[in-house]
């Protein structure tokens, strides 16, 4: 069951965050100041952190940044009463993944709970790296040879092969590809993924260039090379 810690000192908005949460499925501990929010983040690791920015005893960018010292993972979901821009630069600075206003729409908390937990088994699923044709790729260097010739892949085309590596053998969409690698819902046009995967085959090269990555006329694309 995931789990998601609450650390809030209003106890009135802590239990009403505890309950909607319950109802959406989710294991929920609930922490009242800064210092018992780590101390229960570092022990039970949960797998999300709704976390207030003003705590007595510790305040929410303390406790982030002390989070993030040893667990860059854990997705970590502001919630302050401060909306300025200034106040939101300074969260994400200490390693925040998001920021929620209040007040809040309940709905809209629950889906950006949600986007933060798709994110995060998305990461855990990448693939570390990967050997074809001579070709070897370290995702987590961000390093691509083929013998001892960097082949120098954007970060772009990094996140691109590692989604098709992933997906093996599957026909993976353009506006899929849209989606997961760039983050966007839409796009005016899927040429932005044709153009990015045939700088891509040129740079993995090969007596055959398109015998990584196949195109499926008018659906996308599949990686074949293992």
């Amino acid at each position: 069951m995931t789990r998601v810690l609450v650390v809030e000192d209003d106890p009135r908005l802590a239990k009403l965050l505890e309950g909607d949460l319950e109802l959406e499925g989710y294991k929920v501990d609930v922490a009242k100041d800064g210092l018992e929010g780590l101390e229960k983040a570092r022990r039970q690791k949960p797998d999300l952190i709704l976390l207030d920015v003003m705590l007595p005893k510790m305040n929410g960018y303390d406790v982030c940044r002390a989070i993030r010292k040893d667990d860059a993972e854990t997705p970590i979901l502001f919630l302050t009463a401060k909306g300025q821009e200034s106040e939101k630069v300074v969260g994400f600075s200490f390693g925040a993944d998001d920021y929620v206003v209040k007040p809040f729409s309940g709905l809209e908390l629950m889906a950006r709970i949600k986007a933060l937990l798709r994110r995060r088994q998305r990461e855990a699923e990448k693939v570390a790296a990967v050997e074809f044709d001579g070709v070897r790729v370290d995702f987590k260097r961000m390093e691509a040879t083929r013998g001892k010739k960097e082949l120098g892949l954007t970060p772009k085309e990094f996140q691109i092969l590692e989604y098709l590596v992933r997906h093996k053998g599957e026909v993976v969409t353009r506006q899929k590809l849209l989606e997961d690698v760039w983050g966007y819902d839409e796009l005016p046009s899927t040429r932005t993924v044709d153009n990015q995967v045939l700088t891509l085959r040129q740079k993995l090269g090969g007596k055959d260039k398109d015998a990584h990555i196949v195109t499926v006329h008018g659906v996308g694309y599949k990686f074949v090379a293992l």
